[in-house]
C-alpha cells in the first residue's frame, strides 16, 4: 500500500499541535503586547514564561503581540507577565527592572514605552498626571496587600498543622490551597519595588507548596515544608503581614540533627517535622 506523504505531514503537524495544547489543563489564552525586537528576544520571552503543563507563550516579533496560554487553576496572566518582566521585557502591565533591561544584548534593547505616573497634591489631594516621566505607576494598597498575604500565611499554617497531625492527605490538600492563595494575590497592590522583592519569593513558595501537593509521602512533604520556611519568613518580615504575633520555632533534632525552623501563630511547640512522635521538641527563637 502506498502512503501519501502529502496527507500524512499536515496530519502529523496537527496531531503534535493538539497534543501540546492538551498538556495544559483548564487552558485559558490571552493576547497581550510585550515589547522586544528580535528572535533572541522571542527565545528569552518564551523561555521565561514557560512552565511545563502550566504556561506557555507564543510571541510575534513583528507585531510584538504574545498569545499566553495558561492553566487558570494554577496560575494567572499577571504571574506569567511578571516572569517575563524579570527577564527584561516590558508589557503594558509590568515594567522590567532597569538593571535587567540594561543587561540585555544591544540588539534586544527595545524602545521602552513611556509610562504615566500619578502624584498627589498634598494640599488639594487632586491627582496630577506627568506624562513625560518614564517610570511605572506604583500603586501600593497596604491594607489589601496585608489581607492577601495574610491568606498566604494562614494557608502555610494549615499545611503545618496537617504535618503536626501526621496527616499526609490533609497536607496534600492544604498545600494546594496555599498555591491558590498565592494566585489570589493581586500585583496591583504592590509598588514596583515590592513586586521585585515579592515575585521570586512567591515562585519559591509556589514551587515547594506544589511539591507537597504532588505526594502523599509525609517524609517528602516535610522535606519540602522545610524549604518553605525561608521564603515565607522573608515575606512575613518584609511586608509586615501578620496582624497577630507569629513565632519562629526551631527543632535541633530535625533533618538528622541539622535542625529546622517553622512559623506558628501559637507559642506552644507543635512540631511539624515529627508530629505525634516528638510533638513538643523545639523552642521559640523569634517573635514577630
Amino acid at each position: 500500500m502506498r502512503f501519501n506523504i502529502n496527507i500524512a505531514i499536515p496530519f502529523i503537524v496537527l496531531l503534535i499541535g493538539t497534543n501540546c495544547t492538551a498538556q495544559i489543563k483548564n487552558a485559558k489564552t490571552e493576547t497581550v503586547k510585550i515589547y522586544g525586537n528580535c528572535g533572541m528576544c522571542e527565545k528569552t520571552i518564551e523561555t521565561a514564561a514557560f512552565q511545563k503543563g502550566t504556561a506557555k507563550v507564543d510571541w510575534d516579533q513583528n507585531t510584538k503581540m504574545a498569545q499566553i496560554t495558561f492553566d487558570s487553576s494554577k496560575t494567572n496572566i499577571e504571574e506569567v507577565l511578571q516572569r517575563i518582566a524579570l527577564s527584561g521585557y516590558d508589557s503594558d502591565q509590568f515594567t522590567a527592572p532597569d538593571e535587567v533591561y540594561n543587561n540585555l544584548h544591544s540588539c534586544c534593547q527595545y524602545e521602552r514605552p513611556t509610562k504615566t505616573v500619578a502624584t498627589i497634591n498634598p494640599i488639594s489631594t487632586v491627582a496630577v498626571e506627568k506624562s513625560t516621566v518614564e517610570v511605572v505607576v506604583e500603586p501600593s494598597d497596604t491594607d489589601a496587600l496585608k489581607a492577601q498575604l495574610g491568606q498566604v500565611l494562614n494557608a502555610y499554617y494549615a499545611v503545618k498543622n496537617a504535618l503536626v497531625a501526621d496527616d499526609s492527605k490533609s497536607a496534600h490538600s492544604k498545600a494546594k490551597a496555599l498555591v491558590t492563595a498565592l494566585s489570589n494575590v493581586k500585583m496591583a497592590s504592590f509598588s514596583k519595588e515590592q513586586q521585585e522583592i515579592y515575585t521570586p519569593l512567591a515562585e519559591k513558595i509556589r514551587l515547594y507548596a506544589t511539591k507537597i501537593s504532588e505526594t502523599n509521602d509525609i517524609e517528602q512533604q516535610r522535606d519540602h515544608f522545610y524549604a518553605l520556611f525561608d521564603p515565607i519568613f522573608t515575606v512575613v518580615k518584609t511586608f509586615n503581614v501578620n496582624t497577630e504575633p507569629a513565632y519562629q520555632q526551631f527543632c535541633p533534632m530535625a533533618r538528622d540533627g541539622k535542625g529546622a525552623n517553622w512559623l506558628s501563630k501559637e507559642k506552644a511547640i507543635k512540631n511539624p517535622y515529627y508530629g505525634k512522635s516528638m510533638l513538643t521538641c523545639g523552642k521559640v527563637t523569634v517573635t514577630l
